[in-house]
């Protein structure tokens, strides 16, 4: 199941009452609820990814809450990617040997569902 920003965003504003940027909606998604976070100590790139079930009208909607490693900085930037159910599990299945794979094959793929994700281009 495909849902585009268009549609979330809808749906955020429905029930929250206003309408919500990538920044918000990302806002909105961490503060939904608990999240498990998956740390990459061994990546390049990838500092840790948190992810996210949240409920909205009676339906489930995964969020990946991606923070890649800011270069000669402790900090990270976080992205949000709408993901499907599984990725949760295919992803902390595979993390640990390559977090850098697992993101391009589990999470990568989801990008333009919200177009709140860096351009790799």
């Amino acid at each position: 199941m495909k849902l585009y920003l268009p549609l979330l965003l809808f749906l955020f504003t429905i029930s929250t009452g206003k309408a919500q940027s990538c920044d918000e909606l990302l806002a909105t998604v961490k503060e939904s609820g608990y999240g498990t976070t998956y740390t990459s100590y061994d990546s390049d790139a990838i500092s840790k990814v948190t992810f996210y079930d949240l409920s909205i009208d009676y339906e489930t909607y995964y969020f990946a809450v991606v923070c890649f490693k800011e270069e000669y900085s402790l900090s990270c930037s976080e992205y949000l990617y709408q993901v499907s159910s599984n990725t949760k599990l295919n992803y902390s299945m595979n993390y640990l040997n390559n977090a850098g794979k697992a993101f391009w094959k589990y999470i990568e793929p989801y990008s333009e569902n919200l177009s709140c994700s860096p351009d790799f281009n």
